[in-house]
């Protein structure tokens, strides 16, 4: 018998041995049940009811008892077609099979019956929880089976060391000067420009926290949010230094911290047989099979993505296609705010696409690989019109050239056209600026993976991926009056040499558990990284290896120990050296414990 509500049958069950007794029968029937009740259970609550006599009882399990003899005698043969019960009767139909103790098997309960036992089971149940002292079970809401909660936790401690002879003169902070109010370069001895620490070691004990909700709405319609920590509004890092607080202000003093909207977005996934299709908007995970090479493993994409696949469940060949369009910078509804003349809009934008496919190789080798291409429109900074500069708060036609947020590596220059004037010195003072990434960027990236299976249950993958940068022309660049990435300036040649660069791979080998599913499951991994000042825009590049950003090089070996199904211990060390330019260098050791729900 099927209830209409899941929560009665439970309670049900639950109650047979008391309910069978108070009708004259044995509590041992209840062994003898189908996944409902017994048809001597529902006879005697029809009795009980009123809705048979005794007898009428009697005779309906006399006759289904001779019915299942004569079946057992006759299996042979077809039973005819069952004719369809008459609405709101209150017959009992049972089967002709019958089990070897004799047990009568019922098929078919008449709706009114369906809820007379249902209340009778209940109200049954009620008394006897109240009689135990028992507080009343509470159906569980319809809504909670279509919405899962999930969150994880990171406690890292962190180590970054610099090697002697760094230097720290060229270590311009962008992300500081481009972020605020300009600085005039000619004043650094009454205001000094801001610049990144690459000679003071620090150990910091820093945390992650997340959670996100993701609701089903119904025909292939999905909706997430998540929730996480952060020390500022990084789109590479949700990273919290305890003990540390916002924007690189001394001390934290047990103060509370941030959390910050870092996912939101509707996805939709409809049912398309043999072919997977997913849409999403909003801000979500990376859509793109790639590494950290390109973009940081904690980057979120704002904008709208398309993903389609299919697979060949003959060959187990498995292509896709993903594409998106993602909004990098919009230009504010009031710039400029202090003009009466509005600016026109100067947004940035990310259009994307990959192609790839899955495939297995034999029985114990299967590969993936990807092509992309990422090309950003108007983030490569121009030079503005002649504009007059004479406090920080001027403005100049390209001022939002600059970008919103970077690391550390891409090559810049100055942005404004200062106009000399008595004013500023004839260009000697108040030279007000802002600096903007030297080269435009379209990032051709291939990406791989290839598993080996031949060890099991050990595994062994490799992955690696390759970039290069389209858009990146060297002499442009070199002739800009550049402010970082040359060597060699001289009074003969002030502009020095050009010494960035437009390439990038990273390759590492694992070995162990792909996933770690139970106790004491592991896996280990070894890799090498070099990625050129120009090959991507250092914004959404790891803000791990090297401390953050391009024009680095070295290796990254990690190790990582399940402790439970949930809870994971990694060990990871990173040493980082300059490609090219003033010397730099950074290790980096981070010991995380994790846990997920």
């Amino acid at each position: 018998m099927r209830y209409k509500n899941e929560f009665f049958a439970r309670r049900a069950a639950l109650a047979m041995a008391t309910i069978l007794p108070a009708f004259g029968l044995p509590a041992a029937a209840h062994a003898q049940t189908d996944p409902d009740l017994t048809s001597k259970l529902l006879i005697a609550i029809l009795v009980k009811k009123g809705v048979l006599t005794r007898a009428d009882a009697n005779s309906i399990l006399e006759e289904a008892q001779s019915a299942a003899a004569a079946a057992q005698q006759t299996a042979a043969a077809p039973p005819p077609p069952a004719p369809a019960p008459a609405a709101n009767t209150t017959t009992v139909t049972v089967s002709s099979s019958q089990t070897p103790d004799g047990t009568i098997h019922v098929t078919y309960i008449p709706p009114v019956v369906q809820d007379q036992i249902a209340s009778a089971v209940t109200q049954q149940m009620t008394a006897n929880e109240q009689a135990e002292g028992l507080p009343p079970a509470t159906p569980v809401p319809n809504w909670v089976s279509h919405v899962k909660i999930t969150g994880d936790f990171r406690i890292r401690d962190e180590l970054d060391l610099f090697p002697r002879g760094n230097d720290n003169l060229d270590a311009y902070n962008f992300n500081a000067l481009n972020t605020g109010s300009p600085f005039d370069v000619t004043n650094q001895a009454a205001i000094p420009l801001p610049y990144l620490n690459v000679d003071q070691n620090r150990d910091r004990l820093r945390i992650r926290a997340r959670l996100a909700v993701t609701a089903d709405l119904g025909e292939g319609f999905t909706l997430g949010l998540r929730l996480a920590t952060g020390e500022n509004d990084s789109p590479v890092s949700e990273n919290q230094t305890l003990g540390g607080a916002p924007n690189g202000a001394q001390g934290g003093a047990f103060s509370k911290y941030a959390i910050w909207l870092d996912r939101a977005y509707l996805s939709y996934s409809p049912d398309l047989d043999d072919i997977g299709l997913n849409l999403e908007a909003g801000r979500f995970d990376n859509p793109f099979f790639s590494t950290n090479l390109i973009w940081a493993d904690d980057l979120g994409f704002d904008g709208v993505a398309g993903q389609l696949s299919y697979k060949d469940e003959d060959t187990g060949f498995a292509p896709f296609f993903t594409a998106g369009a993602f909004p990098v910078y919009n230009t504010d509804f009031n710039f400029a705010s202090n003009q009466t003349t509005k600016d026109p809009s100067h947004d940035k934008w990310l259009f994307a696409a990959q192609a790839g496919a899955t495939m297995p190789i034999g029985d114990n080798y299967a590969a993936k690989f990807g092509v992309a291409d990422y090309l950003f429109t108007n983030v490569q900074g121009k030079v503005s019109t002649p504009c007059a500069v004479l406090s920080s708060s001027s403005l100049c036609s390209t001022d939002d050239d600059r970008p919103s947020f970077a690391q550390s590596g891409n090559t810049y220059f100055p942005l404004r056209n200062i106009i000399a004037t008595t004013a500023n010195g004839e260009d000697t003072t108040l030279q007000y600026q802002y600096f903007g990434l030297a080269s435009g960027f379209n990032e051709l990236a291939a990406t791989g993976e290839f598993d080996i299976n031949s060890f099991n249950p050990t595994a062994i993958w490799l992955d690696g991926e390759y970039v290069r940068n389209l858009a990146f022309d060297k002499r442009d660049i070199a002739g800009k009056g550049l402010v970082n990435n040359v060597i060699n300036s001289t009074q003969s040649n002030p502009l020095g040499t050009f010494v960035g660069g437009n390439t990038g791979f990273y390759v590492t080998a694992n070995i162990g558990d792909k996933v770690l599913l139970t106790r004491w499951d592991w896996n280990a991994m070894l890799g090498y990284k070099y990625v050129q000042s120009d090959a991507v825009i250092d914004a959404f590049d790891d803000s791990d290896f090297g401390l953050g950003g391009t024009n680095l090089k070295g290796y990254i070996i990690a190790a990582n120990v399940a402790l439970s199904r949930k809870v994971w211990v990694r060990l990871r060390y990173e040493s980082a050296d300059e490609v090219s330019g003033p010397p730099y260098a950074a290790d980096v050791f981070q010991l995380d414990l994790n846990a997920k729900f």
